[in-house]
């Protein structure tokens, strides 16, 4: 969807964008039980996601401030697309026409910007289409050794694999599970299972 962006800015910075999207996120969805995970990160944390929100869907959100620069963004952009449902990116103005000629046309984005009451707003120019183009190990990669393992224990398929390197273990169950299988798996394990986070990683609850 299409918006009018006013031309005259302030500079954002990952900050102030991450809050305000935290919050956003948060009360977008507030009859639904969600978690908004700060930096997640992928493949065991070769890359790390700024905001994943999981619920029905992971969704994953990748902030490139005013402030910041693309140069990692292609990088990341082929880890993100094996792992989440849906992807968007949220860039200061200065990034906008950039950034849409590196991301998929599936990617969402939106512009964050400072307004006049210094508080930051956000237009969506794309809603996220789903993805296509996830790989179930990827996936299976979220989750921690123990708890992938524990699924191989309830799909009767752990025999030889107990005493396993984990990246063993997560072909092993990428291999069990068809991958929508999986993804509901995963969601389930990061939504409602997992309690003790490593330290370093912020969560947010929302709903009930």
């Amino acid at each position: 969807m299409e918006t009018n962006i006013p031309h005259k800015i302030n500079a954002t910075n990952d900050v102030i964008i991450r809050s305000a999207l935290k919050k956003k996120l948060a009360n977008h969805h507030v009859d639904r039980k969600e978690r908004i995970i700060e930096e997640l990160g992928i493949r065991h944390g070769t890359a790390r996601i700024d905001i994943a929100v999981v619920n029905g869907t992971m969704h994953g959100y990748e902030i490139k401030s005013d402030q910041d620069t693309l140069q990692r963004l292609p990088e990341q952009m082929d880890e993100f697309n094996t792992v989440f449902d849906k992807l968007t990116l949220v860039v200061g103005k200065r990034h906008l026409y950039n950034a849409i000629n590196i991301i998929p046309d599936w990617w969402g984005i939106m512009v964050a910007r400072i307004d006049a009451n210094n508080e930051v707003v956000f237009y969506t120019i794309r809603e996220a289409e789903d993805n296509k183009e996830q790989i179930g190990i990827s996936i299976a990669r979220l989750l921690w050794r123990e708890e992938a393992l524990q699924i191989l224990e309830e799909q009767n398929k752990a025999t030889g694999f107990r005493s396993k390197p984990r990246d063993l273990i997560y072909e092993r169950l990428a291999s069990v599970l068809d991958t929508e299988t999986l993804k509901e798996r995963v969601r389930y394990t990061l939504l409602v299972s997992r309690e003790d986070w490593r330290s370093g990683v912020q969560l947010a609850l929302s709903g009930d």
